[in-house]
């Protein structure tokens, strides 16, 4: 399919697990499922790849999500036709495990908060090559929301005990459910078996009690992970580890001479922000195309904002003519308001071209 001209959408092809394999990754403990890839070229910014499980007997996609380590709603986007509590036996469920890595600096923590997702950077053993895990996690509901900071892990504890803040306590007890005052370890403790204090009063990095809610916005503001998670990270990470928090529903990145994006749902509260408007999309295809020209689908860029599947999606590749090359952004404008004509503009705030103009 070509649009206007542009580049065909190219959908991530799957890659089907065989029977067997699957059946041995089954039976794996859900820690072997961390996802960690080399990044040897600094250039690019995509790594990991879309593959395809089976389910199995009495499955539902949260024990598929876990199991691979991904969160409720990375594998619910990724599979919207798919049952979420009965997928039935034989059920193909596709595995959104290719990532497009946030804009931001690849050191220590990067957590990306409406993509529910944590970046761990460290240095490889090969000179030159930098290392990526990544976990899913849970987030601040909607009135108690994670920070957008940069922060550092201050402290790291075992078995920690849990003083709930005198806020939560005076919900919990308007909701007929009062807490302690403090809540030391065991099945009860919210923190899990790990926390990370940040640099921030009151904000962790943790583990917790309710791993169903990994994926999710059911926290105070704290960021957790699945216990099996959390026990890898909290042995890696030191204090010290700087932790960025940022806030990028999409992102835009490079794997050799094509462009990806991949696109979340924004925050209920960052409406007025992300609503309607492609401004934020050009503004990481100018950072990561750092002005060399590339054929974008602007079309099929609105398309994947709006499909908010959390899958990387080719939008671009890099032009080969040098009598045709024309910076990545030209065009932009026009073609995102064509593309707006049911309802996404582009507000462009940052001295590009205006669509009015």
């Amino acid at each position: 399919m070509v649009l206007h001209g542009h580049v065909a959408r190219r959908i991530p092809r799957p890659l089907r697990i065989p029977g067997l394999l699957a059946m041995a990754l089954l039976a794996m403990p859900a820690s072997a499922a961390t996802i960690a890839f080399p990044l040897s070229d600094n250039a690019d910014s995509v790594f990991g790849s879309v593959t395809t499980v089976t389910a199995a007997q009495d499955e539902t996609l949260p024990d598929i999500a876990r199991r691979y380590s991904l969160g409720f709603y990375d594998i619910k986007l990724a599979n919207p036709g798919v049952d979420t509590w009965l997928p039935g036996v034989g059920t193909e469920v596709m595995l959104p495990t290719e990532f497009v890595l946030p804009q931001a600096a690849r050191k220590g923590i990067v957590v990306n908060i409406p993509e529910m997702r944590l970046y761990y950077f460290t240095a490889s053993a090969k000179k030159g090559v930098v290392e990526v895990q990544t976990y899913p996690i849970g987030i601040g509901r909607e009135g108690r929301h994670t920070p957008y900071v940069t922060t550092h892990v201050a402290q790291k504890q075992v078995k920690p005990t849990w003083y709930p803040p005198e806020s939560i306590r005076k919900e919990h007890a308007a909701e007929g459910d009062p807490l302690p005052a403090r809540v030391g370890p065991g099945p009860d403790n919210p923190l899990g078996e790990y926390a990370m204090r940040l640099g921030l009063p009151t904000y962790l990095i943790h583990g917790t009690n309710r791993p169903w809610g990994v994926g999710m916005r059911v926290s105070s503001g704290c960021i957790r992970l699945y216990p099996e998670d959390i026990a890898t990270l909290y042995s890696r990470v030191k204090v010290g580890t700087p932790v960025r928090i940022v806030n990028q529903p999409y992102k835009v990145g490079l794997r050799g001479e094509r462009l990806y994006l991949e696109a979340h749902p924004y925050l209920e509260e960052d409406m007025k922000t992300f609503k309607d408007n492609l401004t934020p999309v050009v503004q990481m295809v100018v950072a990561s195309t750092d002005e060399k020209a590339y054929e974008i689908d602007w079309l099929l860029a609105r398309q994947v904002v709006q499909d908010a599947q959390g899958v990387p999606v080719e939008i671009g590749r890099l032009k080969r003519a040098p009598s045709a090359l024309v910076p990545a952004v030209a065009g932009a404008a026009d073609a995102a308001a064509t593309a707006g004509g049911d309802g996404l503009s582009l507000r462009l705030e940052t001295g590009l071209r205006n669509a009015s103009d």
